[in-house]
């Protein structure tokens, strides 16, 4: 499932204020009878479609394209098969710090001041800025006369940066779909990476590490993550470390643009108020002239291996984490999930698990949060070509987290049973993943990056077929899933506490292992 932009943490600190206080006792749980699994029939559903479509060019890069013309807005996105899962320690952050650069004056712009400059006589701009060079590249750059008007079409624009994705984006209405395809052309073809701008973006990048480092919870979500990945943290670690962002030079943002940066390692979405053969024949115009790369990048810098977990090993991370005067607990169990490409089964298997047991009538739930033992449980899988994690997460109260945690683990020895989930409830998680994506639509300018999103990380046939392949899943798929990737298997355990808390809980890093 794709993973909230919101990072775990950062809701994990929103959980931090919930209170303990309305909680009834914790109870024995009693599952429900088998029968009602085996005497009501579930009601067979067509899976919803996703109405897209799509067409690559001869140069590779893919075009995708989700018409709505319900109101006169359009988004254009930009993503690029980049990101975390491709960086060595020394490039760790980059990608992010590439983000941070694409909104910088591209060639296209400096033409346009150049011209502009020589036809008001402004020599000492002229001189001063290098227009004789920067003129020479105007063939290969083509019309920029488009961005006298950029200021004035009410375009909004942001980017983000994943583990296994970098998408830009900018919204307008859709009188000027053309402009915000030869703006992002332009930019995405022709930064020039400009020493002081590098300069000043470092400095921003390390102030976003220094705000996530003054949060706790960033030490539960990196010492998870380091642990898991073990031989490789930096591939999954977006925002990279101070040492390396600090280190970056123009020298490495060329390596970056050179190695992901091409047409047939990134694919343009348009959502919105289109038509979508209008929008195949501009991507010609605009990004058909983009050289692609002879050789695909994962060709030549294949994805690492993350060897699997020698051993399970629990972690009690000490911070003050007291809100509202409320000392809670945070628990975070992690194993190494499937993988997009070696068992694409079970990634939807994981999917509908995951959303049986978010069911607030699950036996789940009603062992954990029902109980009072926690005031939250979740399991959850985050979609990756490259082994994505599926965890556990509970907040808890001191005096519980002991008791919270072994319910937990009883619970993950049920998971396989037959009567742990009934086939209303299987059928149930498969509505609700699609009524989200439904509802998700409602906003084209956000599904456009859910749009990128699956298309890097699975490829967008994968989404293509997505809910079909969902409500495929069967309870025999589930219970593979299952003993293939958590019963049994070596995980991570990790508990984010004060000190006092600690104390008072008396919990050990066995404890978070299941030991």
């Amino acid at each position: 499932m794709k993973k909230s932009i919101v990072s775990l943490f950062l809701i994990l600190s929103v959980a931090a204020s919930f209170s303990f206080a309305q909680r009834k006792k914790p109870a024995q749980v009693k599952p429900k009878p088998a029968t009602t699994a085996q005497q009501t029939k579930p009601v067979q559903t067509a899976a919803i479609e996703i109405p897209f479509v799509n067409r690559t060019l001869p140069n590779g890069l893919e075009v995708i394209v989700l018409p709505d013309n319900s109101v006169p807005l359009v988004t254009v996105e930009i993503a690029v098969r980049n990101g975390s899962f491709t960086e060595t320690p020394d490039l760790n952050g980059l990608s992010h710090l590439y983000e941070h650069m694409f909104f910088k004056p591209n060639s296209a712009i400096l033409i346009l001041n150049c011209e502009r400059a020589r036809s008001e006589r402004n020599n000492d701009y002229y001189f001063r800025a290098g227009c004789e060079q920067t003129l020479k590249i105007k063939p290969r750059v083509g019309d920029t006369s488009y961005l006298y008007e950029i200021d004035d079409i009410g375009i909004t624009s942001n980017a983000s940066t994943r583990e296994e994705v970098v998408n830009y984006f900018l919204n307008t209405t859709s009188p000027h779909l053309a402009i915000g395809m030869q703006y992002m052309s332009h930019a995405i073809r022709f930064p020039t990476f400009d020493e002081q701008d590098l300069d000043d973006e470092i400095r921003v990048v390390v102030g976003e590490i220094d705000r996530n480092e003054s949060n706790p919870f960033f030490y539960l979500d990196r010492a998870i993550n380091d642990k898991l990945y073990f031989k490789y943290p930096s591939r999954k670690n977006p925002l990279g470390t101070r040492a390396s962002v600090l280190a970056a030079t123009t020298e490495k943002m060329r390596l970056i643009q050179n190695r992901y940066y091409v047409p047939n390692n990134s694919a343009l979405v348009v959502t919105g108020d289109v038509d979508a053969e209008a929008v195949f024949a501009l991507a010609e115009k605009y990004f058909g002239g983009w050289e692609r790369r002879e050789v695909d990048p994962f060709k030549e810098f294949p994805m690492v291996e993350h060897p699997p977990l020698p051993k399970s090993e629990g972690t009690i991370v000490e911070k003050n984490v007291e809100s509202n005067g409320q000392e809670n607990v945070f628990i975070q169990i992690g194993w190494h999930g499937p993988s997009i490409g070696k068992d694409d089964a079970a990634t939807y298997s994981a999917d509908v698990f995951s959303y049986i047991l978010a069911q607030p009538d699950s036996r789940f739930q009603r062992a954990l949060a029902d109980s009072g033992l926690a005031a939250s449980a979740s399991i959850n899988y985050y979609t990756q070509r490259n082994v994505g994690p599926i965890q556990v997460v509970l907040v808890t109260s001191p005096d519980r987290a002991k008791a919270a945690v072994r319910a937990l683990y009883t619970e993950i020895a049920q998971f396989d049973k037959p009567t742990y989930f009934t086939d209303e409830e299987l059928e149930s998680a498969k509505t609700i993943l699609e009524s989200r994506d439904l509802f998700d639509r409602e906003k084209l300018s956000e599904y456009a990056h859910t749009l990128g999103f699956w298309w890097s990380s699975t490829g967008i046939e994968y989404f293509r077929g997505y809910h079909k392949k969902l409500r495929a899943v069967t309870r025999q798929e589930i219970n593979r899933y299952v003993k293939t990737y958590i019963q049994g298997k070596n995980h991570i355990g990790v508990a984010l506490v004060s000190p006092r808390a600690r104390a008072e809980a008396n919990l050990t890093e066995a404890d978070l292992i299941g030991k």
